[in-house]
């Protein structure tokens, strides 16, 4: 019934801990599609002696082309992108396979909730692989409580196939990977999607931007952020965080289905924010100045 695609680079601890977390607390019918980027860790041989599915590329690919390679593989109609230094909690796939049913449309984009590095951030199981407590996190995973929001760009992220493959998937322009979550949810917004939720029954332990950067420091993040914001900027006309505010309104409660966004004198003000930002960067782009 379900897909689940997970890109990985030399990553073969976490992605060990994964694996092992999803066949031991899932319920429904799955399979597990690999993109492994380079392995020279050992996790190609990994795959292939554990006969997992998989494609590949001898370098780092990032995100959105490995996810839309093994995309391709993938013979359920739900797909559910997920980063390999995450552990998935029992009956994660039950609540959102749950909710599938209740909508009973292939338009929608719902995720979980990730506790240490997302929306739960002040509980901890361990910092890494090797002081993870396990035992820990199953007996408390249920006491650990947050609301159903809206507007989710976060993964592990389920959509139907036939949708991914109306949109195309993750666009390349974003690889490695910055940027291309929202980007894609700007897509199905365009498709037509209004269903954009995040489960808080569905949950993940997760590590944190250990899957395919192997550079942690602030400065990194805050130069890929920049760049995924300004070509966001380029290609919608608008911000990432113009659209996650005024039309899938993150982080707030879950009420239902999204309607168009209220243009109040806050929407024009912002988005003459985005339209100063445009010209300044179109201007630049157009004398060649590096971005």
């Amino acid at each position: 019934m379900i897909s689940i695609i997970i890109p990985t680079y030399n990553n073969l601890d976490y992605l060990k801990l994964c694996l092992n977390s999803i066949n031991k607390n899932s319920s429904c019918i799955f399979e597990i599609i690999l993109h492994i980027n380079e392995g020279t860790d050992g996790t190609l041989k990994f795959a292939q002696d554990n006969n997992i599915k998989y494609s590949y590329s001898s370098i780092n690919n990032g995100i959105c082309i490995g996810c839309n390679n093994a995309a391709r593989m993938s013979k359920h109609d739900l797909l559910l992108y997920a980063h390999d230094d995450m552990y998935f909690c029992p009956n994660w796939d039950t609540v959102l396979i749950n909710e599938v049913k209740k909508i009973k449309s292939d338009y929608f984009y719902l995720s979980g909730i990730m506790i240490k590095n997302g929306h739960i951030h002040d509980y901890s199981c361990g910092e890494n692989f090797k002081d993870f407590d396990e035992s820990k996190l199953l007996n408390d995973y249920k006491s650990l409580r947050f609301y159903d929001f809206q507007g989710s760009t976060w993964a592990p992220h389920l959509i139907h196939k036939k949708l991914w493959n109306k949109v195309g998937g993750f666009s390349e322009e974003f690889s490695p990977g910055a940027g291309s979550d929202p980007d894609l949810n700007m897509k199905l917004w365009q498709a037509g999607v209004r269903i954009f939720k995040g489960n808080s029954e569905c949950k993940v332990y997760h590590f944190g931007s250990v899957t395919l950067r192997k550079k942690n420091n602030n400065i990194f993040k805050k130069n890929i952020s920049s760049k995924a914001n300004k070509r966001f900027l380029l290609k919608w006309g608008v911000s990432i965080k113009f659209f996650k505010k005024h039309y899938l309104r993150s982080d707030t409660k879950y009420n239902g289905p999204l309607g168009n966004p209220l243009k109040n004198t806050k929407y024009f003000i912002d988005l003459s924010k985005c339209k100063l930002m445009f010209c300044y960067l179109f201007l630049l782009k157009l004398l060649k100045i590096n971005l």
